[in-house]
């Protein structure tokens, strides 16, 4: 009785995902079909993998910034703090400390990062597109500062191993992306913070006035962006074999991208990580596609915008829908 409880609850669940992201499934098959045929390199066991590898500094910046464009907010430092974790991580990692500290040490810079930007927003009436955007700009300036410009090279065979091995054949950051993805979704659909982070996006004022710990809801997702941020900024640095000052520039465009297409609105309150991540994949195999038949990078940078553009109409198009309700 309880199994088949469970397969009920699976089959709902499934359908009610099909349905909420119908489109994005059908935009994603079509891409998918058509790059094959251009390219036959595109369905190979190999080339996947490495969309899948490719995609995960994206999906981890996304991942966080679901949550933060869903309590109302929005991140714009997390390419420079990329930036910043690549050469502090790489610097670090050629010294004699133990790689586990150096982890540690890392990660806790991101989420000292996002610390700062989640007091100024949760304590101050500032827009946290100007806070971040500001972060931004200081970030990517003290990545030059630390470097003088130059790119930090990494030896550490034990830290470029974070992001270049493998375990039974799957890619390390492969692995991340499953854990990272099935911890999120618990976060948002099973807890109460989860919920706190809905209703914080939804109607600041009503989640104040139920109770809810408003500040405390802000400082947690800027924590973590700023820790996932960071995961990218190592795991990037491990796979390149270098720290470089102007690493993940434009990267915070993928992950609202990525945010966007999969029906995370920019006005707050409304998204999922199942959604984010059919984004995420769209825009990674559109880089790969892209990449396969040699078009040139300029040209994928004006599509992605087209895309973002495309995307918050769409979700403009929902609200009006909303309102005439």
């Amino acid at each position: 009785m309880q199994n088949k409880q469970l397969v009920n609850k699976f089959k709902t669940g499934s359908l009610n995902y099909i349905r909420r992201n119908g489109g994005i499934l059908i935009g994603l098959l079509v891409m998918c079909v058509v790059i094959s045929i251009v390219s036959p390199i595109f369905l190979t066991e190999r080339n996947i993998m490495n969309v899948l590898r490719q995609i995960s500094s994206n999906f981890f910046l996304a991942t966080s910034m679901t949550l933060v464009m869903i309590s109302g907010g929005i991140d714009l430092s997390v390419g420079s703090i990329i930036a910043v974790i690549g050469v502090v991580g790489g610097n670090l990692a050629q010294s004699p400390i133990p790689i586990v500290f150096v982890i540690l040490l890392t990660l806790m810079f991101g989420i000292g990062f996002g610390a700062v930007n989640g007091f100024i927003i949760s304590r101050t009436t500032l827009s946290p597109f100007i806070v971040t955007l500001a972060m931004m700009s200081i970030l990517r300036g003290i990545a030059y500062i630390i470097t003088k410009g130059t790119t930090v090279r990494i030896d550490n065979g034990s830290y470029i191993y974070l992001g270049t091995g493998y375990v039974f054949g799957i890619p390390l950051p492969v692995l991340y992306m499953i854990v990272i993805f099935i911890a999120a979704y618990i976060l948002l659909n099973r807890t109460s913070l989860g919920r706190h982070i809905f209703a914080v996006g939804g109607n600041a004022r009503a989640a104040i006035y139920s109770g809810i710990k408003t500040r405390r809801v802000q400082m947690f997702v800027y924590i973590m962006s700023g820790l996932m941020s960071a995961m990218a900024g190592m795991v990037l640095s491990a796979r390149s074999y270098s720290g470089n000052p102007i690493a993940g520039n434009g990267a915070e465009m993928d992950a609202i991208a990525a945010c966007a297409l999969g029906g995370v609105s920019l006005a707050g309150g409304i998204g999922s990580i199942g959604g984010m991540f059919l984004g995420t994949l769209i825009i990674g195999i559109l880089n790969n596609g892209l990449n396969l038949m040699g078009v040139d990078s300029f040209w994928q940078t004006t599509l992605k915008g087209f895309i973002i553009l495309a995307a918050v109409y769409i979700d403009y198009l929902k609200g009006l829908k909303k309102i005439s309700k």
